[in-house]
């Protein structure tokens, strides 16, 4: 999915790593809007004229075979991205449910694998707003005890 320019070797907090899997989530769904686009133009290069004596052909005069090689480029790409994304939603869900506390399981799901926000869990748990964002950095603490060596996960 392209190259990172972060450094690898650096410890994230459990925030900054859990976030990731949005991250990449939003990467992929923005790579898929831009193959929508490639799909589009495809469909939409000029017609081939028929009347006029062909000299020479080039690879550089096929539009549409170029497009069509970077649409299919791209859509390898988006498979392969996809694939190491649920491996890596796998993962970090099975991290998240290491813990031992429900609460803490909870909202570390709904916020980092469901991407809702903190008002939002908190009414789907039935609990104050307040008490939920307690409940969130103690997740968090929790998370980094149990997994102190967190990196990035692409």
């Amino acid at each position: 999915m392209g190259e990172q320019s972060f450094d690898v070797t650096k410890s994230l907090s459990a925030k900054q790593y859990l976030e990731q899997l949005e991250i990449i989530d939003v990467k992929i769904r923005q790579m898929e809007e831009e193959l929508e686009s490639l799909r589009s133009n495809v469909c939409s290069v000029g017609s081939v004229e028929y009347g006029r004596e062909k000299v020479q052909t080039s690879r550089s005069n096929d539009p549409l075979g170029h497009a069509v090689t970077k649409y299919v480029a791209l859509h390898d790409e988006i498979r392969e991205g996809m694939n190491r994304f649920a491996d890596i939603k796998h993962q970090v869900v099975k991290e998240i449910q290491s813990l031992n506390n429900v609460n803490h399981i909870q909202v570390l799901f709904k916020v980092y694998v469901q991407y809702k926000s903190l008002k939002a869990a908190s009414n789907e748990m039935g609990m104050s707003y307040q008490y939920v964002r307690k409940i969130h950095q103690s997740a968090l603490d929790a998370f980094k005890s149990m997994h102190p060596d967190m990196r990035y996960l692409t």
